[in-house]
Parts: C-alpha cells; sequence; structure tokens
C-alpha cells in the first residue's frame, strides 16, 4: 500500500484515506443503504459481469469485505449471490 504524510505529519495508507473520505463525504444513512444494498445483491437478471461490476460497486461500502481478511468471506459472498444455472 502507497502512503502519503497526512497533516501534522502523520503517514496515512491508501485505505486509511478512503475510510475518512467516505466518513466525511457520505452520510451515515446513505452508506448503511448501500451496505444493504451489498449484503442483499444478488444477480437476478443481470449478466454475471453487471453483477461483478455492481458487487465491486457496492463492497466499496462495506469496510470488512475491504481488508485482506476478508478476501476468503468476500469470495463466498459474491459466489453465493450468483443465480443457478
Amino acid at each position: 500500500a502507497r502512503q502519503r504524510l497526512g497533516a501534522g505529519g502523520v503517514v496515512i495508507t491508501w485505505e486509511m484515506f478512503k475510510r475518512e473520505f467516505w466518513v466525511k463525504y457520505f452520510q451515515a444513512d446513505v452508506r448503511n443503504r448501500k451496505v444493504v444494498e451489498f449484503l442483499e445483491l444478488k444477480q437476478g437478471n443481470m449478466t454475471v459481469a453487471e453483477y461483478a461490476a455492481k458487487f465491486e460497486s457496492l463492497s466499496a461500502f462495506s469496510p470488512y469485505y475491504n481488508t485482506p481478511e476478508a478476501e476468503y468471506d468476500k469470495c463466498v459472498k459474491f459466489e453465493s449471490g450468483l443465480r443457478p444455472e
């Protein structure tokens, strides 16, 4: 992860910046609705590519799923949202 020098000489990572950005510029209720939308996301009538794009877009609102520790859980979440073929 690349690092930058923040205010007061504090080193911040990209992940730290993104988290603070979301908190400052997105209202809590909007973030919460996006988290719920992500948690309830199913492929439905979308193509796999459309589902994957929406999954990645919405996962940005769920900090847990954007950690290295959650990579397996994120894969399981993605797969469980696919419609059976």
